[in-house]
């Protein structure tokens, strides 16, 4: 298993389509999760292959599931700035308020690292600013934190009045 494993998330991190469809036309487990629990389309994502995010998604990928840090896909891109992906995935029908094991979200990743089209992106399609990580901060909190002074105004905007 751990070869398959291995080929599957080689192909996931490549973008190797040819690859991924063999996997996916012989009915291999797209869930599958390695020793650090990233899954195909964890790695797929991290590494910026939408093509492959893309088939692996419309192949029954799972889009909200976690490593073993409990981050997901949307956190990973978040984190790289990969907007294009974050759309793909939001429209694939991911959480944006899903928490990882220190209570982060996707947005809280994207403000932390600058990453000010994401946190766009984030909170036009709706994620919760009012959500707490385990310090008790919000994304607002630690987009000031980081003097990240661009997310902070974005955020304002859509503080209820």
């Amino acid at each position: 298993m751990n070869n398959l494993i291995s080929s599957l998330n080689n192909a996931a991190r490549t973008g190797n389509i040819p690859q991924l469809r063999v996997f996916i036309d012989n009915d291999v487990n797209l869930n599958v999760r390695d020793e650090k629990g990233y899954t195909p389309l964890i790695i797929a994502c991290y590494n910026n292959q939408y093509e492959g995010a893309k088939l692996l998604l419309d192949a029954g990928a799972d889009v909200n599931a976690q490593d073993n840090g409990g981050n997901t896909a949307l956190m990973g891109v978040a984190f790289k700035g990969h907007t294009d992906i974050a759309e793909l995935l939001v429209n694939y029908g991911a959480d944006l308020n899903m928490q990882h094991g220190n209570g982060g979200t996707a947005i809280m990743f994207a403000a932390m690292f600058g990453r000010n089209n994401m946190v766009a992106l984030l909170l036009e399609r709706g994620a919760d600013i009012s959500v707490r990580e385990a310090r008790g901060l919000t994304v607002l909190d630690l987009a000031a934190q980081q003097g990240n002074e661009e997310a902070i105004a974005m955020i304002e905007r859509y503080l209820p009045d």
